[in-house]
């Protein structure tokens, strides 16, 4: 039996804070881990990423061919994680979003459960490409005024509807060849 890895991911520098508890199993490489947080913060996997822990950097396997970084395709989570550990995972390095991994348990997989899941978590994660911290705040400001010049394009451009408070953990949905 494998253990799972609980993670909470909170995105920093966002207030009120927007974080996901998600449940991985210990064999997931860093590539995984990367691919299991943007299926649950609802970004689109577009970006290049960077997990940094104990003075490791673990990158997509081109960046580490061009970096030196560790190769996130090689390095297991279970080499670097143990309960109380911390990591920061900076996803799309032009708008630095830079979360906190920090395992929060390490228990047995449950018989039936497929992981990984997302079992909480709070408020709804910014949309991709809107520019980082300081673009999100000028997003939200935009969307919730009617009289703003930018009103109209950028609920258009979120689909027409964004509420910053809301997420159900129940929704994510993650890559079919995560559950493998």
């Amino acid at each position: 039996m494998e253990n799972i890895y609980q993670l909470k991911i909170a995105l920093k520098g966002v207030k009120p804070i927007i974080w996901r508890l998600i449940e991985v199993p210990e064999t997931y490489t860093f590539e995984k881990l990367h691919n299991a947080i943007q299926d649950a913060m609802g970004w689109g996997h577009y970006h290049m990423y960077i997990f940094e822990i104990g003075g490791a950097e673990i990158t997509d396997t081109n960046t580490a061919a061009e970096t030196g970084n560790l190769d996130a395709n090689k390095e297991k989570i279970k080499d670097y994680f143990s309960k109380g550990s911390k990591a920061t995972y900076t996803y799309d390095l032009g708008d630095d979003w830079v979360h906190e991994v920090k395992v929060k348990d390490i228990f047995p997989s449950e018989k039936g459960v497929k992981y990984p899941r997302c079992i909480d978590g709070k408020r709804a994660c910014p949309p991709e490409d809107c520019g980082g911290i300081c673009g999100y705040e000028e997003f939200l400001e935009a969307i919730s005024d009617p009289n703003n010049e930018e009103h109209d394009e950028m609920l258009e451009w979120v689909g027409g509807e964004f509420d910053p408070e809301k997420f159900n953990p129940k929704k994510v949905k993650f890559m079919v060849m995560l559950n493998k």
